[in-house]
């Protein structure tokens, strides 16, 4: 075999191995069959529909991505979100209210807060609050919900510090991973301090502008090849969801019982693919069924047990976390939305 053949092969073997390039490769041949087969049509279009709906926010939250990666220490993130304190799932919760991106927006920050070296429990509650407790959503399910969508708020924000509170007794008790990427930090260290001579000896031209740019652009690069993959087959799956699943199932199966909340739960975690998008259905859930529990559940299931969320903390944050996650959450989302059923109306 010759030289020329063996390097070949080994770059056809790179190219099988990036998992970006072949799930690209099977939306571009769907998409060319939706042409030729009319009863992909719709995929086509309900696709297109969640590309327009998410473009912005999973390239804002790469862009945001590519900024931590290359500007913010890794001192600043295991300082302020690596302590075995309570506050530090605060902070997590509180960064996520700052955030304004949806779902899969905050897939790329949440990878990035883990590579930056915030514990684990912060991640997950940075997670879990960000989707429905940054200001753009907030105002979009209070203009919604009127007053009820305040309780969804509070709620989403309360399982959040919940699970993050719980995941550090699991960090704890050794049942979940610890971040690797955590650095040790000085007794005394000062991030305003640090901030401050880094600024100081800053100096701004166009060679430091390029320099920048290329620092961005590299972590935005590299943070795309973890997250895209499994954001553009969420969207797939949840395409063809979308779908084929009949619309009146959804008024027929997602009433205010027990039942009903099972079924919500199921779908949810089958088509939910972008905050955005999921508010104006879950609110379609309550104007229809009059069912609070129902559309929460929908709104924070879709979150807790998304399969490209648990998918890319399977393979970047570790096995343990993806599986406790939904374990930890679901049953607080499934009693708290009972709960709103029975005294809610």
């Amino acid at each position: 075999m010759s030289f020329d053949s063996t390097c070949c092969q080994e770059e056809n073997k790179r190219w099988l191995k990036n998992k970006l390039l072949l799930v690209i490769v099977l939306t571009v041949i769907l998409m060319f069959l939706s042409y030729i087969f009319p009863a992909l049509v719709p995929f086509r279009k309900v696709l297109f529909q969640y590309f327009k709906s998410t473009w912005w926010a999973v390239t804002l939250g790469l862009v945001l991505g590519g900024v931590v990666d290359y500007y913010i220490p890794r001192e600043y993130v295991s300082k302020i979100l690596s302590s075995k304190s309570g506050w530090t799932i605060v902070n997590a919760v509180f960064l996520g209210f700052l955030m304004s991106a949806c779902s899969h927006g905050i897939l790329a920050l949440s990878i990035q807060l883990h590579k930056k070296g915030a514990a684990n429990p912060a991640v997950v509650s940075f997670l879990l609050a960000s989707p429905w407790a940054n200001f753009a959503i907030s105002a979009m399910l209070v203009s919604l919900f009127g007053l009820k969508g305040i309780i969804i708020i509070a709620s989403a924000i309360i399982i959040a510090i919940n699970t993050g509170l719980i995941f550090m007794l699991l960090e704890k008790k050794g049942l979940i991973e610890n971040n690797k990427n955590i650095v040790e930090v000085p007794k005394g260290y000062s991030i305003k301090k640090d901030f401050q001579i880094r600024a100081k000896n800053y100096k701004f031209n166009l060679n430091s502008l390029g320099k920048d740019i290329k620092g961005v652009f590299s972590g935005l690069t590299m943070l795309s090849q973890m997250v895209l993959w499994w954001i553009l087959l969420g969207m797939l799956i949840a395409s063809l969801a979308g779908t084929f699943i009949p619309v009146h199932f959804f008024h027929k199966f997602m009433g205010p019982t027990l039942l009903g909340l099972i079924v919500t739960l199921i779908l949810a975690t089958v088509i939910e693919v972008c905050s955005e998008g999921s508010s104006p259905l879950a609110f379609e859930i309550y104007r229809q069924t009059g069912s609070l529990g129902n559309s929460f559940v929908f709104l924070m299931a879709g979150v807790a047990t998304d399969y490209t969320e648990i998918g890319l903390l399977w393979t970047n944050v570790g096995k343990r976390v993806a599986l406790w996650m939904p374990a930890v959450t679901v049953p607080q989302v499934l009693i708290l939305g009972y709960t709103f059923n029975l005294f809610i109306k």
